[in-house]
């Protein structure tokens, strides 16, 4: 199911003086050039089988028609391509018809791109058609991609010569400081490998804005946003960038004061036309999470009102029971699986940003507001106990189904007692059926669940299966979604279109730092 809404003749609230200072915010690029460490070929033109080459016999191989290169950058990149390009034969007498494919993992070098047939546009994917006309030449692509892998194949050229690719390179783009940030050393492996994956995972999206891929879609989400920042405050610390994605979402809004789930900002800022019920009330906590960090006072008196707009729309969703409405849940994400009835979720997560959005006030010495969210929030506690917990199941059932989300997202909340919480989490971890969690993202506030109610053993061998199966199939930076059970799996009807290397899966790195190693 797609999650996104298409608005005919929208137009976004835009606040100036938000965009102005984000503007400010905008972080310089760090650059690098990096080259080849290995390099292949495929024995058909989508096999996974390979023969291996040496690189230093680059610039002496040669491809006629049908036949392919295969370059391994030797890690996970975002950058932009340099191809030196010569030939052997007669001079050149038509132009060499090139395809450049790029590759953020090796499984995806032998999948066929004609055979997607998803909903997502099929213009995420990293191939690019091109025909040289003159050799010698330098090519520089001017697109930006996200890769370790470059397949080259010969499309088309004549009998009369072959190409030669002498030298190639890529300059990377990122606006993370490495700078003093030395690797985990723990004495564990796994985890060493783990948090320093994560950290390249975030690294890689930092550019000028937290963006939820570099592959795709290469913007500004709420949701990513937060995970982000938490991780980045236990590394690269650049709350500036925090600091400008928050004024970014600040600065182009619905017009009823809404936060898009997502912000545009070239070629100018403008926040996209879905609401993403969940998202919105994450804007709140991220604020306040990012205020506990820094403790300057600019954002607080910039944002504070934008973020109890998030919490006081979300309130005036509440059914006759007192909990979220249908409508409002509609609206929800909560995760990539259609099967998951989210209605217990949207009101935890309104119950979550409660507890945050309180937080803000009191830091603005707003006592009055301050007081009616806890009227409210005790209100909306006790009508979501009425209608989801289940004393005889033990859980929390959310209109007849039982979900680790419900479970996680009530447990994050608050909503229960600490002995009531311990059981709805013990009863996640025998789930034989249900819907499954499919996303990091998920996963992420899976693990927080399980260290709220004390389960640490329980947490740390979750985040090793989970994110170390990645590693065990491959991952140089974590994924968007995955599945260990079921590697294929994909929320867009096809693998093709999947990012590899996705900001909501960075976290293990802030988890491992923040409650495994104390």
């Amino acid at each position: 199911m797609a999650l996104i809404s298409i608005i005919e003749d929208f137009h976004p609230l835009a606040n100036e003086k938000l965009l102005s200072r984000a503007e400010q915010l905008t972080p310089p690029l760090r650059h690098s050039i990096l080259e080849p460490i290995g390099g292949f070929q495929l024995k058909e033109r989508y096999s996974p089988e390979k023969q291996e080459i040496v690189l230093r016999q680059l610039p002496h191989l040669s491809m006629g028609k049908g036949e392919n290169l295969c370059l391994d950058f030797g890690e996970h990149l975002v950058g932009y391509l340099t191809l030196e390009l010569s030939y052997t034969g007669s001079h050149p007498d038509a132009p060499a018809f090139l395809k450049l494919k790029f590759a953020e993992t090796f499984q995806e070098l032998s999948e066929n791109s004609q055979d997607y047939d998803g909903w997502l546009s099929r213009s995420w994917i990293q191939e690019e058609y091109i025909h040289v006309d003159l050799l010698p030449s330098t090519l520089v692509l001017p697109r930006r991609y996200a890769f370790r892998y470059l397949k080259i194949t010969m499309m088309d050229t004549s009998p009369k010569y072959k190409l030669i690719v002498r030298h190639a390179e890529c300059r990377t783009e990122s606006s993370a400081d490495w700078t003093g940030l030395r690797p985990l050393q723990s004495g564990d492996e796994q985890l060493d490998r783990i948090h320093a994956v994560s950290l390249k995972t975030l690294a890689n999206c930092m550019q000028e804005e937290f963006e939820d891929g570099p592959k795709r879609d290469r913007r500004l989400w709420v949701g990513d946003l937060r995970l982000m920042a938490l991780t980045n405050a236990i590394s690269f610390r650049n709350f500036d960038l925090v600091k400008r994605c928050l004024y970014l979402f600040g600065g182009s809004r619905f017009p009823d004061g809404r936060v898009s789930a997502n912000v545009f900002t070239k070629p100018t800022v403008e926040g996209d036309d879905t609401f993403l019920f969940d998202y919105a009330l994450l804007y709140t906590v991220t604020l306040e999470e990012y205020l506990q960090d820094t403790g300057e006072p600019e954002a607080l008196d910039d944002l504070y009102d934008i973020a109890m707009q998030q919490v006081e729309y979300a309130l005036r969703q509440l059914d006759s029971t007192g909990v979220v409405g249908a409508e409002a849940v509609k609206d929800a994400f909560i995760d990539w699986c259609d099967e998951l009835d989210k209605s217990a979720c949207a009101s935890a997560v309104l119950l979550y940003a409660l507890r945050y959005a309180r937080r803000l006030a009191r830091r603005r010495n707003d006592w009055s507001q301050a007081n009616y969210l806890l009227q409210q929030h005790d209100a909306l506690r006790k009508a979501a106990m009425e209608r989801f917990w289940s004393e005889e199941q033990g859980c929390f059932v959310s209109n007849g189904q039982i979900s680790a989300a419900s479970q996680v997202w009530m447990v994050l909340a608050d909503v229960c007692s600490p002995e009531q919480a311990l059981r709805a989490m013990a009863k996640t971890l025998s789930l034989a059926e249900g819907p499954r969690m499919s996303t990091p993202y998920m996963h992420h506030y899976y693990v927080m669940a399980l260290l709220r109610v004390g389960l640490r053993k329980e947490a740390e061998e979750h985040l090793r299966y989970y994110w170390g199966s990645m590693l065990d199939a491959g991952a140089d930076t974590f994924w968007e979604c995955w599945d260990p059970e079921h590697p294929e799996r994909s929320p867009y009807g096809g693998s093709v279109v999947n990012s590899y290397c996705h900001a909501w899966s960075c976290t293990p790195a802030y988890i491992i730092e923040k409650y495994l190693l104390k």
